[in-house]
């Protein structure tokens, strides 16, 4: 490969680079909408629904709602974390799954451990699975998508 040819593709690989930095940095990717899910349990449902997820210091965050079917009594709200540092948006508009971690807290201040993955359709929207870890024992897993607003 001659050097002129090499410095080209160079050139246009950190240009391309630079270019998604400057789109995760700049605001296209600072808040992504997480679309209602439902998870079967034994006997029932859980439905989840968050509102757009926001964007600030490497963290996703929003509030949700958690509904359980017929087990009503067992209804939460609270706040969820999903960490995605800058490469990681990098990652999803090279279109490669990105794995990542969270946490929730509901109102009664019960902690929730959260693991998923996105995998990207496009620069914009994918699917997502998320596993919520309710206790030692209980790990509920939805499937959806997701869209950068």
């Amino acid at each position: 490969m001659s050097c002129c040819r090499f410095l080209r593709r160079l050139i246009s690989w950190v240009a391309a680079l630079s270019l998604m930095a400057a789109l995760a940095q700049a605001g296209p990717f600072d808040s992504v909408k997480i679309e209602k899910v439902k998870t079967s349990i034994y006997v029932g449902s859980v439905t989840l629904t968050t509102g757009v997820m926001h964007r600030s210091h490497g963290e996703y965050s929003a509030d949700y709602h958690a509904k359980v079917f017929p087990y009503f009594f067992q209804n939460e709200s609270g706040r969820l974390w999903i960490t995605f540092s800058d490469a990681d948006l990098e990652n999803l508009a090279k279109g490669q799954t990105v794995y990542f971690k969270g946490h929730a807290e509901n109102t009664d201040k019960e902690a929730r451990r959260i693991e998923g993955r996105a995998v990207p359709n496009d620069a914009k929207q994918g699917k997502i699975k998320v596993r919520v870890f309710v206790s030692p024992k209980i790990e509920l897993i939805f499937n959806t998508t997701y869209r950068f607003e």
